[in-house]
């Protein structure tokens, strides 16, 4: 379920909240972290290394992995620096600033719909210089999602047909959007699409997706971390 931060609803596994001065402590040392995690994985890719500083380097992240010694969050756990649904994802794959995956995409709103600005690396290539389709639609898919919150209901892929009209280069500026064009009970009809930000007339890519908002009793089965998941659905 994917949503943006509009006034959210938060409930955690652990029940000793932190504050708000906590929050955003912890908040920007995991984007820190989040951002030199991105410039490793951009020098692992990039660059040819010799063999025997690779093996070193091998050990020292090893080690420094070591250190992160705290409690494991447990699969389905929201993270205490999160708010769900309807704000911050320190760790989505897509947006999070502490995720070494994400590029990690801004999202805000836009007539009509939602916006997103992302640069993609070399660690997202898949066609030399050109992103992997499968990142354009991890794109369409997580902004596609955030369109449907703004448009008043959290609510989860059920398909998503994407077209690849031009390859999509890496190291540039893109502008992802997304708008819900229709209803249906609780099924919301939705169309995304890529552009360079130098040129954004021009979609690179473009999707339609159906989403589906749960129904209470099904957003509580599938985000028990969540009680109140299903309250907007």
């Amino acid at each position: 379920m994917n949503a943006p931060p509009t006034e959210p609803l938060t409930t955690h596994a652990d029940p000793a909240r932190p504050t708000a001065e906590d929050l955003d402590g912890r908040r920007a040392a995991i984007a820190a972290l989040g951002h030199e995690l991105r410039a490793l994985v951009d020098a692992t890719v990039r660059t040819a290394t010799p063999t025997e500083v690779l093996h070193r380097l091998t050990g020292e992240v090893r080690r420094l992995t070591g250190q992160l010694t705290g409690r494991r969050r447990a699969r389905a756990e929201i993270p205490a620096v999160d708010e769900f649904p309807g704000g911050v994802r320190m760790f989505s794959p897509v947006t999070g600033p502490g995720s070494p995956l994400a590029p990690p995409m801004r999202v805000t709103p836009d007539s009509g719909g939602v916006v997103g600005h992302c640069t993609l690396g070399i660690a997202h290539e898949g066609p030399p210089g050109y992103a992997h389709g499968g990142m354009s639609a991890m794109l369409l898919d997580e902004l596609m999602g955030w369109a449907c919150y703004a448009a008043g209901s959290p609510a989860m892929t059920v398909s998503l047909r994407v077209q690849y009209h031009r390859p999509v280069p890496v190291e540039t500026p893109l502008r992802v959007f997304a708008h819900v064009t229709g209803t249906e009970d609780r099924k919301m009809f939705v169309s995304g699409s890529i552009s360079s930000e130098d040129d954004p007339s021009v979609a690179l890519v473009t999707a339609d997706g159906v989403f589906v908002a749960p129904d209470p009793d099904r957003a509580r089965a599938l985000f028990p971390g969540t009680q109140d998941a299903g309250r907007s659905a």
